[in-house]
């Protein structure tokens, strides 16, 4: 832990959230951490103390939420580069009867003229992941294609069932085989359950369900769900529950040692997942209009939400209170992981937390001369 950096995040637990853990690395280098907190601190919607508190560590595991839509963006731009797809085709080559405006280029920048979320849990209670699924997909084009620019989940979920058609394989299995096993990301991926820390790399033995979950942080108070009542090891968003915990809006979870390892793949130009020139495309401004921030393939430019200091940094946040934050022009890349959400959600404070963060990176940054 660094004295600022453990500063700042103990400045915000437990008042903006129960647990944190950043990482800021400058030119490639790890040059702060800290980890603030514990990973479940509540048992009740009413802020009841839970019995056992565990403390957030750097090998502490957290939902991506909306960040999750990167590790969609990776793969899909990864068939692009094999010709598999084209970035500028209808999606009804693969989904037919769908709209034939619709490409993936616009399901990446929220520009397909699809509403922004679907509760679909709610609307077929009874049905299973893959019904949900099928009707998610029918979903009907509500606003103006080709923009202006419209934040949609729905879009990125269909996006993930383009990968896992054009891909032949579920897109968990594509994140794995595309993304996490290249980069070495033992503990990335979707339902924790079945994560394997480092088991990938070294053939270790699986560790058991019980090992994973208790470096897995708690979300939100769901009694409806299964289990004991504060989430945790299962995915937050309501609509990646409902379709299997697998989406291509959301369902990841990370490290934030793994997160800032594909931070470092996208600022250095791919690091073996993409090509150079997808990442450009990926970081090139799209033209997206109405948004507060430029708007590339999945990521987010400018974003006044998370960047804080760091104009013109790219990046993405989550939902639960996560963000990742890229600054290739000034060579930093900058983790917050936390599960802002728990036990409840509507906490003030995490885009101040988000800002000081990314302030102590331009303040380690000028400390050392660029390289």
């Amino acid at each position: 832990m660094t004295d600022r950096l453990g500063a700042v995040l103990a400045g915000a637990v437990p008042r903006v959230c129960p647990a944190a853990v950043a990482l800021i690395a400058v030119d490639g280098i790890v040059a702060a951490t800290a980890a603030a907190g514990e990973l479940v601190r509540y048992a009740d919607a009413e802020g009841t103390l839970a019995e056992e508190r565990p403390p957030a560590g750097r090998d502490s595991i957290f939902d991506l939420a909306s960040i999750s839509k990167l590790f969609t963006t990776a793969v899909l731009l990864s068939l692009a580069e094999e010709g598999t797809i084209g970035l500028d085709e209808p999606v009804a080559a693969w989904m037919p009867g769908h709209d034939p405006r619709v490409t993936p280029r616009r399901l990446l920048t929220h520009t397909a003229g699809l509403p922004p979320t679907r509760r679909i849990d709610l609307e077929l209670p009874g049905a299973d992941a893959s019904e949900r699924m099928e009707a998610m997909l029918r979903t009907p084009i509500a606003h103006p294609v080709g923009g202006p620019y419209l934040y949609s989940d729905v879009g990125l979920i269909i996006a993930g069932r383009v990968a896992e058609l054009a891909g032949g394989a579920p897109l968990d299995a594509l994140v794995r085989a595309r993304v996490t096993d290249v980069l070495g990301l033992p503990d990335t991926g979707y339902r924790p359950a079945a994560l394997s820390r480092a088991a990938p790399l070294a053939q270790t033995a699986t560790p058991s369900r019980a090992a994973v979950l208790s470096r897995v942080a708690a979300t939100e108070w769901k009694p409806e769900r299964p289990g004991p009542g504060c989430v945790r090891g299962e995915v937050h968003d309501e609509t990646a529950y409902a379709l299997g915990g697998v989406a291509g809006h959301a369902g990841v979870f990370a490290t934030a040692g793994d997160l800032l390892a594909f931070g470092e793949a996208l600022r250095l130009g791919g690091g073996g997942v993409l090509r150079p020139g997808s990442v450009a495309e990926m970081l090139r401004d799209q033209g997206a209009e109405g948004a507060a921030f430029r708007h590339g393939l999945g990521v987010r430019i400018g974003d006044p939400a998370i960047v804080g200091p760091l104009t013109g940094a790219f990046g993405h946040s989550g939902f639960t209170g996560t963000s990742l934050v890229v600054d290739p022009a000034r060579g930093l890349t900058v983790v917050l992981l936390t599960n802002a959400v728990h036990p409840v959600r509507g906490r003030d404070g995490i885009r101040e937390l988000r800002h000081a963060v990314a302030g102590e990176a331009l303040r380690l940054r000028e400390l050392q001369p660029l390289t």
